[in-house]
């Protein structure tokens, strides 16, 4: 077991050769690194030096950092860290990684990691990170206009088509403040990550009810490993995101996943109807995709659960980041939430509950539709054989163009950002503002150097999700 930077300690054996922390001497091969994948037993690298970050769960951004456990994390760390952040990994240091036992890395390849680094610092040089106040003032104000909206709508009206697009008007106003929770979560908007924590807790907590720590250890781990499945039963290397069996499966492998939890060895009935049917399961699932993240969302605030392993270790060892304002910020979502839905005491329970779904699946609809295009039916890959940063971020992911009579405009609003969602996912730090201005650089890089990027309008891309799900299908059934 590692020591996660204890600099008292000294190890031997399976590890490698004893060492002391700090002992600049020590090398280490690729193949050894490779071996510590668990978050017990995590190495990670950095520049082609090697840190021990065993049981850390003490991580300022949590459990993602055991994505990357025996993997190179140099990417992805420059993405979800301010300049500077790499002076508290001293402690963690155990030694230098011989670059000559890399062996699946070529001069091209070097160069071509070299070559995007290269561009990041650039667009740091260009600004490209450096948010517009005015902007997200507009965006906040823009939002709680419609939230007031929907509100009078059901205040000062008895009408049933009225009250219908109240609730359709909530659920895009929660669809919305996705994308805002999103852009302050990714401390886009300001440098001190503590005021972006906060205006998460009030995007998120107060206006959705989905807890801020609930949905920052799923999604930075979704942007660590995009598409990834685990590596082992015990490795955290894989994204939450399509963790959806048994209802969804992204791959073969995904679809018999669960043959290993039956005594027999094989798939249940419930499994072999789900994925034979998923292609047209897949819509009405995400109509109540927000009720599940209500449900994590409240568990995770008030201690009841865990949606992952990794979240379950992150709130076991480190709890939650700020207990009191997620606890409060839910309880008083679900305050509003229920004196609107009850039409302020005037409406019936059926009545009620017609409001509410309406909104809630609308709005499950309207997020789930935009980030399932973002990834959803493009690769997917094991984390042993992940590809370099670069071509896994850009092989993973979709962006949405306009197209089949949905103007552009309406996709730049509609999406919040990610009708970009190659450029977000390389640059996830950078403020929605820019991000289509970096595009034209990342279109130009990727053609310099011949990687592929996709892109499709809602409607292409709707179908290619819809195609790829009933080819696991049959893949499956087979």
């Amino acid at each position: 077991m590692g020591k996660g930077g204890d600099a008292s300690a000294a190890t031997q054996g399976t590890r490698g050769p004893i060492r002391l922390v700090g002992d600049k001497s020590e090398k280490y091969t690729w193949a050894e690194v490779k071996k510590h994948i668990t978050p017990d037993d995590a190495w990670v690298v950095y520049k082609n030096r090697v840190y021990d970050v065993s049981d850390w769960h003490e991580h300022p951004g949590g459990g993602v950092i055991f994505t990357h456990a025996g993997d190179d994390m140099t990417d992805i760390f420059a993405a979800f860290h301010a300049q500077g952040s790499q002076s508290l990994m001293k402690k963690f240091y155990i030694g230098d990684l011989i670059p000559e036992s890399v062996e699946h890395k070529d001069q091209r390849q070097r160069d071509f990691e070299k070559g995007y680094r290269d561009l990041r610092a650039k667009l740091v040089m260009m600004g490209m990170f450096n948010s517009s106040k005015g902007y997200y003032a507009y965006k906040c104000s823009f939002n709680m206009s419609m939230w007031l909206t929907a509100v009078a709508m059901v205040y000062f009206s008895d009408n049933l088509a009225v009250h219908i697009a109240s609730a359709l008007l909530l659920g895009l106003f929660w669809q919305q403040c996705g994308w805002l929770a999103h852009d302050f979560l990714h401390h886009q908007v300001f440098k001190q990550r503590k005021y972006g924590d906060l205006a998460g807790i009030f995007w998120g907590d107060l206006m959705q009810g989905f807890s801020m720590q609930w949905w920052k250890n799923k999604h930075n781990g979704h942007h660590a490993v995009p598409n990834l499945h685990n590596s082992s039963l015990e490795s955290q290397d894989g994204d939450p995101d399509i963790d959806t069996m048994p209802l969804l499966a992204w791959s073969l492998k995904q679809a018999q996943s669960f043959r290993e939890k039956n005594a027999d060895g094989k798939d249940s009935k419930f499994v072999k109807y789900a994925i034979k049917f998923q292609a047209l399961t897949y819509f009405p699932i995400l109509l109540l995709a927000r009720i599940s993240w209500l449900n994590e969302s409240f568990k995770t605030a008030y201690g009841l659960g865990a949606s992952t392993e990794n979240a379950k270790l992150e709130m076991e060892r480190r709890g939650l980041q700020y207990p009191l304002l997620e606890k409060i910020g839910i309880a008083l979502h679900y305050c509003w939430m229920f004196a609107l839905s009850t039409g302020f005491g005037q409406w019936s329970v059926a009545y009620s509950f017609m409001y509410f779904f309406t909104a809630t699946c609308s709005s499950g609809l309207f997020l789930a539709l935009v980030f399932g295009l973002g990834h959803n039916g493009m690769a997917v890959y094991d984390a042993t054989t992940r590809p370099d940063f670069w071509k896994l971020q850009v092989t993973t992911t979709r962006n949405i163009v306009g197209g089949h009579g949905i103007p552009q405009f309406f996709v730049d609003w509609f999406c919040g950002g990610l009708q970009y969602q190659v450029d977000h996912h390389l640059f996830p730090m950078m403020p929605r503002n820019n991000i289509a201005k970096c595009h034209r650089l990342v279109e130009s890089f990727c053609k310099e150097w011949g990687v592929q990027y996709h892109e499709a309008d809602m409607f292409v891309g709707t179908v290619e999700v819809l195609s790829h799900l009933q080819n696991v299908s049959d893949e499956f059934l087979v």
